[in-house]
């Protein structure tokens, strides 16, 4: 006996009491039929020919082959496409004539063919409840294929969605999505909407499937037109569910098939209608092997109809597995492997892999085909489950004759009861969207701003601010205001009279001065692109950006600041130091000067006859002021040199440290902080990638 029940019992229970109560109600209405004509008319429309008496009053029954079903004997109904829809065709046959029969029996749409052949809608029971009861509706096939009545089975008590314990992720996955969701907020600002949608797609779907039942594996049959996935289907689900035929396409929308209760928000998350919902049941669900599967046959991925391809798409990103069913013709089909397998080659542990109709193959030429097929897949990357490694599944079969029916049914068997599929899908879309985004983390090259970069941005700045033409006039400044307290007074009337006559202003011509501005600006900006260029070099393509739009963004005003900055820290107010020295070199002089002066007044005296005649001493008085005092400047200027130089040098100092502080603040800091960014996202990409360090 195969047994076949339309869909689970938690799927849309409201919607289906009130659609079906409603619609009884106005049937009777219409017809004015009382308990007794519902029956009747129930068993019109499943074309039994004339109506069974009622068992009692208010009891709704319909005949089944084996007998009228007793008021008290609850009793199974399969909802194709809704007791309305049945109604209103039944009501349209009696108006034409009573054509109400439809071949064995009154299918309700397209699908109720599809489901089990012919099937019959029962009439509402009128005890006012409406839900879907989970009995199943057996039909009996004699030797010579002769469809028997249908058998009204004992129903089961619908099990309870909310008793289904949600998906559980373990440890190191969780620990991935989280440094997933924290990579993509920290990227945001970096990176475009288009490259983290991959990404923000995974997490949803993680959080998504996370939320639904961890005791079902919802696994999808795929492949190209003929390939007879939907004939598969119907095997491994024991009866007549998917439409089969030469007619292509023939799948025209996904169909679902579940070997247990509480797949109803799996379902509805893969956007498939209550009414292309089966449920075969071959075993209690406490004894069925395939327990937890949620089957999907879905259309041709390449179907001519491109709402079928898409469909095709939409869905694969959603299932926990994929059977892709291939055929000796179109096995090597380079659209099969380049646009799906090929790209999820990464989802090796949850991919079947079945070549169908070996029937048709003579000899050993479904084992050499077989191991075309594996190298083809070996080509495209995708590891293959032998001596137990992890990796796809790669079966031969034929759903036509049975031939390997029974292991690809063990093997499904044995899948979905280690419940780990939904947990594996989820690790290979965050393996591919890892790899997607690897490009813009990884390059493979040492990354950041050595000390030798940043010192010569230093130089650059202060070679743009003057800082070496800033030491040397402190130098010279000191000199001069050295030669100015050591030098002989004469000498310094001179310079005194030469400096009034013709002074110096020490500003440049106003156009020298502007071009030594423009000048300087543009040292700046190469300073800034240099040091740009140095910190982006190694960087993935949008960090490198970023760092340069850092650095323009700090370049901005930076010329102005350090002009600013150079008025600031130039040559320090007042004197400059003097050191111990020089007080004694003043004072020295000044005794050369008044030799000078003695010597001179006492000749100056002699010569009046205020003195008595003696030129021996006074003319020695005067030659040694005349000699010493040169002779003392002389010196202190050689005394003067090492200090004037430390003094250069420190206001030199002071400059540079100024301007590389302004650079620093406005340009370095800024990039060290991308810097820094980027080193964090690299961290969060590591532990995505489920490696302790990335890889530098």
């Amino acid at each position: 006996m195969t047994a076949v029940t339309d869909q689970d019992p938690t799927e849309h229970t409201d919607h289906t009491e009130h659609t079906d109560h409603t619609d009884h109600t106005d049937d009777l209405r219409h017809t004015g039929h009382t308990g007794h004509g519902a029956e009747e008319e129930a068993a019109q429309r499943a074309g039994r020919g004339r109506p069974e008496p009622a068992a009692g009053k208010g009891a709704a029954g319909s005949g089944s082959g084996a007998g009228a079903a007793r008021e008290d004997e609850p009793h199974a109904r399969v909802k194709d496409v809704g007791v309305k829809d049945a109604e209103a065709s039944s009501r349209r046959g009696d108006r034409e004539g009573g054509r109400g029969e439809r071949g064995e029996g009154s299918s309700a749409g397209p699908s109720a063919g599809a489901c089990a052949g012919p099937s019959a809608v029962a009439a509402d029971s009128g005890d006012g409840e409406g839900a879907w009861g989970d009995g199943l509706i057996a039909r009996r096939v004699d030797e010579n294929g002769g469809a028997e009545p249908y058998a009204v089975l004992p129903s089961r008590p619908p099990a309870s969605s909310a008793a289904l314990m949600p998906l559980a992720y373990d440890g190191n996955l969780r620990s991935r999505l989280d440094a997933l969701r924290e990579l993509v907020g920290l990227s945001r600002t970096r990176l475009d909407s288009g490259t983290l949608a991959e990404a923000g797609r995974v997490l949803d779907e993680a959080s998504a499937r996370r939320r639904l039942s961890g005791q079902h594996t919802v696994v999808a049959i795929a492949g190209a037109t003929g390939s007879g996935k939907s004939q598969l289907f119907n095997t491994l689900a024991g009866v007549t569910i998917s439409e089969t035929g030469v007619r292509r396409p023939t799948t025209a929308a996904p169909i679902a098939c579940s070997w247990s209760d509480g797949a109803a928000s799996l379902l509805d998350r893969l956007g498939i209608p209550g009414r292309l919902r089966r449920r075969p049941l071959q075993h209690p669900d406490s004894e069925s092997p395939l327990r937890g599967l949620v089957l999907i046959d879905l259309p041709d991925h390449d179907s001519a109809a491109v709402q079928h391809r898409e469909q095709v798409d939409r869905i694969l990103a959603l299932v926990d597995a994929v059977v892709w069913v291939v055929d000796p013709e179109k096995y090597a089909d380079a659209l099969i492997h380049e646009r799906y397998l090929r790209p999820m080659a990464g989802h090796a542990e949850v991919t079947f892999v079945v070549l169908n109709q070996v029937d048709r193959l003579p000899g050993e030429a479904a084992e050499q085909v077989l191991d075309d097929l594996r190298r083809l897949l070996d080509e495209d990357g995708i590891a293959l489950g032998e001596y137990g490694e992890p990796g796809a599944t790669v079966l031969a079969l034929s759903a036509l004759t049975g031939e390997g029916i029974g292991e690809l049914r063990e093997t499904l068997g044995q899948f979905v009861a280690e419940r780990q599929a939904p947990a594996r899908r989820i690790a290979a879309d965050v393996d591919a969207a890892a790899r997607h985004l690897r490009p813009v983390y990884v390059t493979g090259q040492r990354t950041g701003l050595s000390e030798e970069a940043r010192e010569e941005f230093a130089d650059r700045l202060a070679d743009a601010v003057g800082a070496t033409a800033a030491g040397e006039a402190a130098e010279r400044a000191w000199l001069r205001h050295a030669n100015r307290a050591c030098g002989t007074p004469w000498l310094r009337l001179w310079r005194w009279y030469h400096d009034r006559r013709d002074p110096v202003t020490g500003r440049l011509p106003s156009r020298a001065q502007a071009d030594e501005e423009a000048t300087a600006r543009q040292r700046v900006e190469h300073a800034v692109r240099t040091v740009s260029d140095r910190a982006s070099a190694g960087l993935p393509a949008p960090w490198a950006q970023a760092m340069r739009e850092a650095a323009v963004r700090g370049a901005q005003g930076l010329p102005e600041a350090l002009d600013e900055l150079a008025v600031r820290t130039g040559l320090p107010p007042g004197r400059p130091p003097r050191p111990g020295w020089w007080p004694v070199a003043v004072l020295a002089q000044a005794a050369m000067t008044l030799l000078q002066v003695v010597g001179g007044l006492w000749l100056l005296g002699q010569i009046i006859g205020f003195v008595p005649p003696n030129l021996g001493v006074p003319v020695l008085l005067m030659l040694a002021g005349i000699v010493g005092g040169p002779l003392i400047e002389w010196s202190c200027r050689l005394a003067a040199r090492g200090p004037a130089r430390r003094y250069g040098h420190e206001a030199e100092r002071l400059l540079r440290e100024a301007a590389a502080g302004c650079g620093r603040a406005r340009v370095l800091d800024p990039l060290a902080a991308e810097l820094l960014r980027y080193r964090e996202v690299r961290e969060q990409y590591a532990r995505v990638t489920g490696v302790g360090a990335a890889t530098r």
